[in-house]
């Protein structure tokens, strides 16, 4: 049998970025054949030192900087950046999210690196994008603030609430991160062509929102907290069983409306058939009645009786019921690793998405700080270990 390689095998990333969201793409291109180098400073990415942790080793970066290899390089040094740009001339993509004024100052901007690899494709991400703020700093909490999203979460008359996942803007940002480089690889291939992509946090966000612009320009409405409600559909939001825990339920078409009326078995509901904003403006009653019928049974037979009548539910999970569920485990959404450094096994998500003539794999585990220096810098500099050794000694290297 031949074996299947990935779709982005031969294409080499150098991640030169830290935290979350500008890596997170790289990740995503990783899994589907992509070899990425991580640059590291010497002490290595801070996100290193970030909880769960293993005794000095954290578990999150074994997850998140997975299908990487380590290179330690001092970007502040002459020495260190002039290795920085050799590795460029070697790499399809470089990833950075360092504010202009830094990049700027080491001589790394696309101008300059573009002299050393005429096709290189160019991701930059920052807080804000190029603009009048571009210097301001910003992680995930501002992004999903300036984009509008916190403004809309929470509950009526009460403060705006922040998403529950601290990282929500960055994990949107980085599967938007990869798609912008997949659209800027199939521009390089047919123009042949440098591409720069200059991306803010926020933006990713904010174009996901699309129903708030034209609603505020058509009606004046700034679309503010709900709750759980929705300001399109009803019934449509969080109820409550039998035994105290809680039920997605979405009505979000007219079939679903009248399929869980008829299981509900409540016909002084029929009034609002085929009016779906009779039911919007009516959400109060008619929720109350579909919360009083979800509290006469348990979770497990809701989402039974639910889903067998066709409807749209699903159950509130925490981790303890997303790895037990016996479809995620059909699926394979949860796999586990072997960490060679901890000596214990990681499970971590899957990559998403099934294909037919390929799949997305994790290959191996977060690599240890600077752990393929020497192995890169002889593979693709073709550096002899003397200097490499000379370079150490120097502290241009970790």
């Amino acid at each position: 049998m031949t074996e299947k390689i990935g779709p982005l095998s031969g294409i080499r990333i150098l991640d030169a970025a830290t935290f979350l969201a500008a890596p997170l793409a790289a990740s995503q291109l990783s899994e589907y054949g992509a070899e990425v180098i991580k640059i590291e400073q010497p002490s290595g990415d801070w996100m290193r030192k970030i909880p769960p942790m293993r005794g000095d080793v954290s578990v999150w970066w074994k997850v998140i900087a997975r299908n990487r290899q380590s290179v330690t390089i001092d970007f502040n040094s002459e020495d260190g950046r002039d290795i920085f740009r050799q590795l460029v001339a070697q790499c399809d993509i470089v990833i950075f999210n360092f504010r202009s004024a830094a990049l700027r100052k080491w001589g790394l901007e696309f101008e300059d690196l573009v002299k050393v690899r005429k096709d290189l494709i160019y991701y930059h991400l920052t807080a804000f994008g190029s603009g009048p703020y571009e210097q301001r700093p910003g992680f995930a909490r501002v992004a999903e603030a300036y984009a509008g999203l916190t403004n809309r979460t929470g509950f009526k008359d009460g403060p705006p609430v922040q998403s529950g996942y601290a990282m929500l803007g960055d994990g949107i940002a980085g599967i938007y991160g990869a798609f912008a480089i997949m659209l800027a690889l199939r521009q390089r291939d047919r123009t042949g062509e440098p591409q720069k992509i200059d991306l803010g946090l926020y933006e990713p966000i904010l174009s996901m929102m699309e129903d708030m612009i034209v609603t505020y320009d058509e009606t004046g409405s700034r679309m503010e907290r709900m709750g759980n409600s929705s300001p399109r559909w009803s019934p449509h939001g969080l109820f409550t069983s039998k035994d105290g825990l809680y039920a997605v339920i979405a009505c979000s078409t007219e079939k679903l409306w009248r399929e869980l009326r008829a299981l509900m078995g409540d016909e002084s509901l029929a009034i609002y058939d085929g009016d779906a904003a009779g039911r919007v403006v009516h959400r109060e009653e008619i929720e109350g009645k579909v919360e009083a019928w979800t509290r006469q049974y348990t979770l497990p037979e809701l989402t039974e009786m639910c889903g067998k009548a066709g409807l749209a539910i699903g159950p509130i999970y925490s981790a303890a019921e997303i790895v037990d569920d016996p479809h995620i485990k059909a699926r394979g959404s949860i796999i586990t690793l072997d960490d060679p450094e901890t000596g214990r096994p990681i499970r971590m998500a899957s990559p998403a998405g099934r294909f037919s003539g390929f799949k997305g794999e994790v290959r191996h585990l977060g690599p240890m700080v600077g752990e393929h220096t020497d192995a890169v810098l002889r593979g693709l500099l073709d550096m002899e270990d003397s200097q490499i050794a000379a370079l150490r000694d120097k502290g241009v290297l970790g």
